[in-house]
């Protein structure tokens, strides 16, 4: 498989061998092809939640505009015209066929930067965890899109740290990052980059960005991207709010730029922002940006109508077409760079509270070993919405944090990023077997049964490893039995199914909101 996809990124590499391809050298892009400066240029182009419907089967369907070759060409005359060179899309089908519309966009000299998640499937704010599930949809995007030379690169999340209370969600999409640069590399595509998109708040957008690029390489965003709404109507450099934000990201060492811009409280827009933007004032800090949005919608974000194949261009394309095409900012060369400055990363204080340490690599050989080995399970029959109340219950009873994951202490449980059956399947056969495996103890008003498990010495051998290991890294945060204190629950606020697991949490504590991520991929927070 690794030789297959080495492969087609050489073909890809040697088909498109005159199409630059954009990289990241200290705080800025830059283009391959002669080592000058990439400004973004951008437009937000996918639907806004508001178009997406529930099946009933849970799962959110949208409308990948990649996917639709004829709407791409439709709409890549209006790209040009507001001398577009970036589009953001916040959700791909990664089973669609998106050739044709990148070549199109390719020949228009239009990049993509992606989002990994989709509306049904991300890190949840208030129920962080990184998981094999969501590995494999990051994966499966990069395998879709690292082919194209004009994939610009990917967002590992979007504003999933909201505010001070939720701060402990960062380490889950920092390892998300850190595990789909691993994943580009080890599977030979070329080194396209990989970062987040904030919101900007108050009290956390110094530190979260200190946080996505600090530390070492491997572990750094690529880039980070913050959703910027301060510039709204007739304003300033100074009056904005955008020359503070300059100053507080001027000790960046990855590219910052504006992920999303183009505040409409004041209709129609006058982008009056673009000439700051791209100005001297900005431009040694801030790498461009993308205007939200293309398509109107109920938001009025919208700079086109579209009604099946006629586009009528707004008021707003008109202020944005007289605003880009006259910007020319100045342009550096990758030798006027340092690609070596390194950030320390943010301490603990009253707003901030993340750990360094993140979450570890999901594993499904290991998650597989917990399936094949456990004597006790849950029963078929149980619904994934009654798993909570089975959680809240064992770990009443026993240590669960091998399950568990923290974000603020920076303790993380071997099993904790296999999935809620998985999970469960763990923490029933260890109080199985601490009860001797007493019939009893394998019962739970019938929700879960023994059966027949594997003998396997290589399963058995890495689940007492990784719970060694898991033990091993418990802190004072525990006291002496490895219980949580109550106290020590996650600090985001939990959704209202959280809150309803939440009474069968006995008085150890244990923190199950880590566990919950897996069950409500449909709380997903997808376009601002």
């Amino acid at each position: 498989m690794l030789l297959i996809k080495s492969l087609l990124a050489l073909a890809a590499t040697t088909l498109a061998a005159d199409f630059p391809t954009v990289e990241v050298v200290g705080n800025k892009f830059f283009y391959t092809n002669n080592g000058s400066q990439f400004y973004m240029r951008g437009i937000a182009y996918q639907q806004d939640t508001s178009q997406l419907s529930s099946s009933s089967d849970s799962v959110v369907h949208f409308v990948d505009p990649l996917a639709n070759a004829d709407a791409c060409k439709r709409d890549i005359p209006y790209f040009q015209e507001v001398n577009t060179n970036v589009l953001r899309v916040y959700a791909l089908d990664a089973n669609a066929d998106h050739d044709e519309c990148m070549k199109a966009l390719q020949d228009a000299g239009i990049y993509v930067i992606a989002d990994l998640s989709a509306p049904n499937i991300s890190i949840i704010t208030d129920s962080p965890s990184w998981t094999i599930d969501l590995y494999n949809r990051y994966t499966q995007v990069i395998d879709v899109m690292a082919k194209y030379e004009n994939t610009l690169g990917f967002f590992a999340g979007n504003e999933v740290i909201t505010n001070s209370s939720n701060t402990d969600c960062a380490p889950f999409v920092k390892a998300a990052v850190r595990d789909m640069k691993k994943y580009i590399s080890d599977s030979g595509y070329r080194n396209i980059p990989v970062g987040y998109s904030a919101n900007d708040d108050g009290k956390t957008r110094v530190a979260s960005a200190d946080y996505f690029s600090c530390g070492n390489l491997d572990d750094r965003a690529d880039f980070y991207g913050i959703n910027m709404y301060e510039w709204c109507g007739k304003s300033s450099f100074q009056t904005s709010g955008y020359k503070d934000r300059t100053e507080e990201f001027s000790n960046l060492t990855i590219p910052a730029f504006f992920s999303e811009y183009g505040c409409n409280a004041v209709q129609p827009r006058e982008f009056g922002d673009i000439e700051a933007l791209y100005s001297d004032d900005m431009t040694d800090v801030w790498s461009g940006g993308i205007i939200y949005m293309y398509f109107e919608e109920a938001n009025n974000y919208g700079l086109v109508e579209v009604n099946g194949d006629k586009v009528k261009t707004l008021k707003d394309f008109e202020n944005l077409k007289t605003q880009i095409v006259s910007v020319s900012p100045k342009i550096a060369k990758t030798g006027d760079v340092s690609a070596d400055a390194t950030l320390a990363c943010p301490a603990t204080y009253s707003n901030w509270a993340a750990a360094t340490e993140l979450p570890p690599t999901p594993d499904q050989a290991v998650c597989n070993c917990i399936k094949s080995s456990s004597k006790c399970v849950v029963a078929d029959s149980v619904k994934q919405k009654k798993y909570g109340e089975l959680f809240g219950t064992i770990c009443g009873k026993i240590d669960c944090s091998d399950i568990d994951a923290d974000g603020e202490s920076g303790e993380y449980g071997a099993f904790s990023f296999c999935s809620a059956e998985e999970k469960l399947n763990y923490v029933l056969n260890k109080y199985y077997e601490e009860a001797n495996e007493n019939k009893s103890a394998c019962n739970f008003n019938g929700a879960a049964s023994i059966v027949d498990a594997s003998a396997d010495s290589t399963c058995s051998d890495v689940l007492a490893a990784k719970a060694t290991a898991s033990g091993a890294s418990k802190n004072t945060k525990y006291g002496s039995s490895g219980n949580k204190s109550a106290s020590g629950a996650s600090s985001g606020s939990a959704t209202s199914s959280g809150a309803a697991v939440g009474s069968y949490v006995h008085s150890n504590g244990f923190s199950w909101l880590s566990i919950l991520s897996t069950l409500l991929f449909s709380a997903v927070a997808f376009i601002a």
